[in-house]
C-alpha cells in the first residue's frame, strides 16, 4: 500500500503553473472505463501537466497508469481508505499540490468526498456507465454534493443523469469520448492481413468483427447466431470476436464459457474465431470490413469510434447511444435479435457501394467529432474553468 513512483521524464518537466490532476479509479476490471484514466493521463502529461493516480494494488488500472508515466498511490482495497491511509493519501496530494480530482466510478466518489473534508479540491466525475436508477437519497445527495462537475459521455447518458443524479442541471454536461485517429487514405492495397495470415485464409476474405468485453450486454452470442443465419450464403465471410475470454481480462466467466462452447459446436465453427484480448486492435480493425456492435444498451460506444477511425462499415444497435454516435453512417439492427442482425449484415454484403460509403463517411465523422486530441482539449477547458 502506498505511493508508487512511476514519473516519466515528461512529467518531471511538467509546467508548475498548471494544476496537478488526480485520477481515481479503484476498479479491478478492464474495459473502456478503466483504460480512460491512463489514456487521458498520458495526454495531459504530454500537455505539460503533472498527473497522479489512485488505484487498487496489482490491478490492470494501476499497471496501465504506471506505463503511462503516472505516479500511482495504490491500496489493497477501497476499505483501506476509511482510516489512516486516507490521511496519508491527502498528505501526498498536498505535497504534490494536486488541485483537481477526477473520478471514474460512482463508488469512488465517496473517496473524493472524504478527501474534500480534509482539503477542498475541484472534483469531477465522468459518468461512464449511464445511471439506471435514481440516486437522490440522503447518502447520494451528500456524496454528490462534493462533485463540482459531472461529465456525461453521450446525450443518452446526459438525459439519464439529469433525471437520476442529485446534481443541479448546470453541473452536468456532455463530453463525447475520443480515440486516436490517423489521418490517411484507406485502400485495399494497404489493408493489413494479420488475421488472414493467422488463420490461414485468403487475403480477400471478408471479415465481420466485434470488439468488446465478453459478456451478455455486448451481444456476442446474438451476433454469432446472426452470422450463422447468413454464413451459408456468403462462404467467403468469417466472424472474429475480439475480447479477453478470462475474468482477469474483464470477461464474464460464465458467459465466456458458454460463448466458447457455442462457437465450437457451430456448423460454421471453422469460420468463427474467438481472438481473445489483443493489444493491436486498431490494426485488426483496419482489416475487418464490417464491424457489428449489437450492444444491448450502450452508454457511448468507444468501439464504434475506434472502428470509424479505421474505416470500417458498422452495423450497430438501434438503442442506447450508438445511433447518436454514428448518425447516418451506420446500418442499424435490433439487439438480442439474430434475424435483425443478419439483415443488417446482409445490407453491406449485398451492397459493396453502401459499405464503402458508410466506411468513408464514418471515418470523416470520427475525425471531426471523436479525436483524442479534440477530447483532451475540451477536457482541459473544463478543468481550467474550475480552478
Amino acid at each position: 500500500m502506498g505511493h508508487t513512483n512511476a514519473t516519466s521524464n515528461t512529467q518531471k518537466m511538467g509546467n508548475q503553473g498548471k494544476p496537478a490532476i488526480l485520477h481515481i479509479c479503484l476498479s479491478t476490471g478492464w474495459g473502456g472505463l478503466e483504460m480512460y484514466p491512463s489514456r487521458m493521463g498520458k495526454e495531459f502529461i504530454d500537455k505539460g501537466y503533472r498527473v497522479f493516480g489512485l488505484a487498487s494494488e496489482n490491478s490492470r488500472v494501476a499497471n496501465a497508469m504506471k506505463e503511462a508515466g503516472i505516479d500511482v498511490f495504490t491500496v489493497p482495497k477501497k476499505a483501506a481508505l476509511f482510516g489512516p491511509t486516507l490521511f496519508a493519501l491527502n498528505k501526498w496530494l498536498k505535497a504534490n499540490n494536486v488541485q483537481i480530482v477526477h473520478c471514474h466510478k460512482s463508488g469512488d466518489i465517496l473517496i473524493s468526498a472524504l478527501l474534500s473534508l480534509l482539503t477542498r479540491r475541484h472534483t469531477l466525475f465522468t459518468e461512464h456507465m449511464g445511471v439506471k436508477r435514481p440516486k437522490k437519497d440522503i447518502y447520494h445527495r451528500w456524496v454528490y454534493g462534493h462533485v463540482d462537475q459531472v461529465l456525461s459521455i453521450s446525450n443518452e447518458t446526459y438525459q439519464r443523469n439529469i433525471k437520476a443524479l442529485p446534481v443541479v442541471e448546470n453541473k452536468i454536461e456532455r463530453l463525447w469520448l475520443g480515440t486516436y485517429i490517423e489521418k490517411k487514405t484507406f485502400d485495399e492495397e494497404n489493408r493489413p492481413h494479420l488475421l488472414a495470415s493467422e488463420y490461414g485464409l485468403s487475403h480477400d476474405t471478408t471479415f465481420i468483427g466485434s470488439v468488446g468485453r465478453i459478456c451478455d450486454g455486448k451481444g456476442q452470442a446474438d451476433l454469432l447466431a446472426g452470422f450463422e443465419l447468413i454464413a451459408a450464403d456468403y462462404p467467403n465471410t468469417h466472424l472474429v470476436l475480439i475480447g479477453g475470454l478470462n475474468p482477469d481480462e474483464g470477461a464474464d466467466e460464465d458467459f465466456s464459457n458458454k460463448l466458447q462452447e457455442k462457437a465450437k459446436s457451430s456448423v460454421f465453427a471453422d469460420r468463427v474465431h474467438l481472438a481473445g484480448y489483443r493489444k493491436n486492435v486498431p490494426t485488426l480493425l483496419e482489416e475487418i470490413q464490417i464491424v457489428c456492435l449489437p450492444y444491448w444498451n450502450e452508454a457511448f460506444g468507444l468501439t464504434a469510434i475506434e472502428a470509424m477511425a479505421q474505416h470500417c462499415a458498422i452495423v450497430a444497435s438501434n438503442t442506447g447511444a450508438l445511433p447518436e454516435i454514428l448518425e447516418e453512417t451506420g446500418v442499424y439492427c435490433a439487439p438480442q435479435d439474430p434475424q435483425s442482425i443478419a439483415a443488417g449484415l446482409k445490407q453491406y454484403l449485398d451492397d459493396p457501394a453502401l459499405m464503402a460509403k458508410n466506411a468513408q463517411e464514418g471515418y470523416l465523422r470520427a475525425v471531426e467529432h471523436f479525436s483524442m486530441q479534440g477530447h483532451a482539449d475540451k477536457l482541459e477547458e473544463i478543468y481550467l474553468r474550475g480552478i
